[in-house]
């Protein structure tokens, strides 16, 4: 297998990985997995009613379904540094991620 089909395959299980992840989050806290995964209620309910057969179909794009939510420079770094109070970190995050709107249809 040739690296392209490689990171193709790769791509296709991460996508499998993230829909089977974010309905479970959906289902079992809808308010929660919303906050965590960045979606817009009318998302989440696409997202959760997904059937097997729309997933396997989703997960067999080309293009990564999930992405990556950090991406301001200031946040990321803030996040990634060593800091003297390391159990406030993930409230941290929290607080810079609820400042970010949440996907809605285009």
């Amino acid at each position: 297998m040739d690296r392209s089909s490689e990171t193709l395959e790769s791509i296709r299980e991460i996508n499998l990985s993230y829909i089977m992840l974010a309905q479970r989050m959906l289902r079992e806290d809808k308010p929660v997995g919303m906050f965590r995964l960045g979606l817009s209620s009318e998302l989440a309910d696409l997202l959760a009613g997904l059937s097997l057969a729309q997933i396997v179909k989703l997960a067999a794009s080309d293009q990564l379904l999930c992405f990556f939510r950090f991406n301001d420079h200031a946040m990321l770094s803030a996040l990634t540094q060593t800091t003297k109070h390391a159990e406030v970190a993930p409230t941290h995050a929290a607080i810079l991620l609820a400042g970010q709107p949440a996907e809605q249809f285009a």
